[in-house]
């Protein structure tokens, strides 16, 4: 059944138009902080950078292409290529308390909330 398929050289080609890397977002803790999990299995952290502007937060990278040379793929799920994903919080956070750490791959960012009153900000009225 299958001596067809493996006598024949079939390679399948590889995208390369990248991805866009499942994330999960929660609040919690106390201080509160905003928690953002990305699935990044397999990918160097070499690769990644994590920006934050505002309430935006962006994670980009690239999930290098793997060998093929000499392979017959049956499937081909794992995507590759390079991503940027950008999650809009519900919050202002705090970008200079914030940490990320790596394990079994998955990235977990954390950002402290910012506190309301650090971004309130009472403007004078002059008179001419």
């Amino acid at each position: 059944m299958l001596g067809d398929s493996w006598s024949r050289t079939r390679y399948v080609s590889r995208r390369s138009t990248g991805f866009s890397p499942n994330v999960d977002v929660y609040y919690c803790g106390e201080p509160q902080r905003a928690i953002v999990k990305v699935d990044l299995a397999g990918i160097d952290l070499s690769e990644v950078g994590i920006e934050v502007s505002g309430r935006h937060l962006a994670i980009v990278g690239e999930r290098q292409i793997q060998e093929t040379e000499g392979r017959v793929y049956q499937q081909i799920e794992i995507p590759s290529g390079q991503f940027r994903r950008v999650i809009e919080l519900q919050v202002e956070v705090d970008a200079e308390n914030a940490s990320a750490s790596y394990q079994d791959g998955i990235l977990r960012i954390e950002l402290p909330l910012r506190d309301p009153s650090e971004t309130t900000r009472t403007v004078p009225i002059g008179r001419q």
